[in-house]
C-alpha cells in the first residue's frame, strides 16, 4: 500500500539526518515544512518535501492503487511514543481516588494494603483473556489520541505466576495491536505484604525465580525497579539490575518520585535506558545524568493526580539535559494515557515551550523506549507512524488547546487506522 498525504499545512518534526534525541537548547529545535507532502510506501516513510517539489520525487501519481489524502489546513506529526505505562491492569481504583481527596497520601494508602497491593489482589482474580481484552480497549483509546508506540510494564502480579500472566498478556497485545509495544518486567514494583520487614527474601525471589523464566521465554525487553522511599533500596535495586543484566535485560528505573532515593545514581551506574518520575531531582542528580546516555523521563500526570511536586524539567533542560515525557498510564496514580494531555502538562506545569514539549513526547520518548531509530520523527526510512490533525492554526495550538482530541486520522505501520 502507498499513501500520499498532500497539501499539508505543516509537516512537523522532519529530519533529513535523524538524531537519537535532543538535549538542552537543542530541544527548542523543531523542523517543519509548510505546504508539504508526505509519501508512505508499504510501512515506511519514503519521501517528503514541499508541494512545489512533488513532481521531482519518485511518486507515481498515476498509480491506481495510490491512496491520496488531502490535508489542506491540517498538520501532520509523528505519532507520540509513550515510554512509561502500566496499561495492563485488572481493575480501576477509583475508591482510592476518594481516599486521596480525603487527604491520605500515596504511602499511607500503600501501607494499609491499597495501591499496588490492591491491584495485585485483583490480578489473581483476573484471567489472561480478560487482561488482554481490557488492555486492547485502552490501546485503541490511546491510539486515537495519537500514540503509536507504548512501553507496558508488569508489576501488579508480585509473584512468579501473576507476573508471567501479565507478560503473556503484553506479548499477546504485541500480536494483536498495530502499536509498537515494548515490554518491561517490573517484579520489583512493591513489596508483598507477607514480605514486609524481610524484603530481601522477596528480592531473592525476583532474582532467582522470576528473572530466569522471564528471560528464557523472552517475555521482556527491559527490567525495572521501584527504587524509592518505602519501596526498594539502592542495594535491592543493584542486586536486581545486576541479575537482569546477566540475562540481557537492560534497566529502566522508577526513581525519586517520593524522595531523594539514590535511584537516579543507581540507574546511571548500570546504564539504564531511562530513569523515570524524578520529582526529587537536585544538582547532584543532574550532574550524574549529564552525558550519561540515560534519558530523564518526567511523568507529569502522576504528580498532577497525586498532588505532588513536579519534576524540575525546566532546570534539567537549562542544565543541558534531554527530557522525555510519558503518561504513566495506570489505575492508581495516573489513570490516563492521553499524550495530548501530557503535551499540555509539559508546557503548563513544567514550563516547556511547545517545541521542547513535542520533542519530549516524540523523539526523546522514542529513545527512552529504545525505538528512536524507527520512530519519533518524520525521516526517510523510519516506520510510517503519523497522525493528521484536524484544522488547527499553529503548532502551539497543540499544547494550548487542552482537553479535546485534535487528531483526525491515524496511520500506523503505513496503514490507515
Amino acid at each position: 500500500m502507498s499513501i500520499l498525504i498532500n497539501n499539508i499545512k505543516k509537516l512537523v518534526q522532519v529530519e533529513a539526518e535523524p538524531v537519537r534525541f535532543r538535549s538542552g537548547k537543542e530541544m527548542s529545535t523543531l523542523n517543519a515544512i509548510n505546504n508539504a507532502f508526505l509519501f508512505i510506501e508499504k510501512d515506511l516513510i519514503k519521501d517528503f518535501g514541499e508541494m512545489e517539489n512533488i513532481h521531482n520525487s519518485d511518486i507515481n501519481l498515476r498509480d491506481p492503487e495510490l491512496i491520496i489524502i488531502d490535508a489542506a489546513g491540517k498538520m501532520v506529526f509523528p505519532s507520540f511514543c509513550d515510554s512509561h505505562t502500566h496499561l495492563v491492569y485488572p481493575a480501576s481504583r477509583e475508591i482510592e481516588y476518594v481516599d486521596k481527596i480525603k487527604g491520605l497520601s500515596y504511602e499511607e494508602i500503600a501501607r494499609r494494603g491499597g495501591g499496588i497491593l490492591n491491584s495485585a489482589k485483583k490480578m489473581k482474580q483476573t484471567t489472561l483473556a480478560e487482561l488482554v481484552d481490557s488492555a486492547l480497549e485502552r490501546l485503541e483509546e490511546i491510539k486515537n489520541f495519537g500514540t503509536g508506540a507504548v512501553e507496558i510494564k508488569s508489576g501488579y502480579g508480585l509473584d512468579a505466576d501473576e507476573e508471567l500472566k501479565m507478560l503473556y498478556a503484553i506479548r499477546k497485545l504485541k500480536e494483536l495491536s498495530p502499536l509498537t509495544i515494548k515490554a518491561t518486567f517490573l517484579g520489583a514494583h512493591s513489596i508483598p505484604a507477607q514480605y514486609r520487614g524481610k524484603q530481601e527474601e522477596y528480592v531473592d525471589i525476583v532474582i532467582n525465580e522470576m528473572i530466569p523464566i522471564v528471560a528464557s521465554e523472552e517475555l521482556a525487553d527491559y527490567i525495572d525497579v521501584f527504587c524509592d522511599k518505602g519501596f526498594f533500596t539502592e542495594e535491592d535495586t543493584e542486586r536486581i539490575l545486576m541479575a537482569g543484566l546477566k540475562y540481557g535485560l537492560k534497566p529502566k528505573i522508577h526513581a525519586n518520585e517520593l524522595d531523594y532515593s539514590g535511584g537516579i545514581q543507581v540507574g546511571v551506574k548500570y546504564g539504564a535506558l531511562s530513569v523515570d518520575h524524578l520529582e526529587y531531582t537536585g544538582d547532584e542528580e543532574i550532574k550524574v545524568l549529564k552525558n550519561s546516555g540515560t534519558m530523564p523521563t518526567i511523568l507529569p500526570g502522576a504528580a498532577f493526580f497525586l498532588g505532588m511536586p513536579y519534576a524540575p524539567a525546566r532546570k534539567m533542560i537549562d542544565a543541558g539535559l534531554p527530557v522525555a515525557m510519558a503518561s504513566d498510564f495506570n489505575p492508581g496514580s495516573s489513570p490516563s494515557g492521553n499524550m495530548q494531555l501530557i503535551l499540555s502538562m509539559a508546557s503548563i506545569l513544567c514550563r516547556l515551550t511547545p517545541e521542547e514539549a513535542i520533542n519530549a513526547c516524540t523523539i526523546n520518548s522514542a529513545y527512552a523506549m529504545g525505538v528512536e531509530e524507527e520512530l519519533g520523527s518524520i525521516a526517510r526510512g523510519k516506520k510510517a507512524n503519523v497522525f493528521i490533525t484536524n484544522e488547527i492554526p499553529t503548532i502551539e495550538f497543540m499544547p494550548y488547546y487542552y482537553g479535546s482530541n485534535k487528531v483526525e486520522q491515524v496511520i500506523l505501520n503505513g496503514k490507515i487506522q
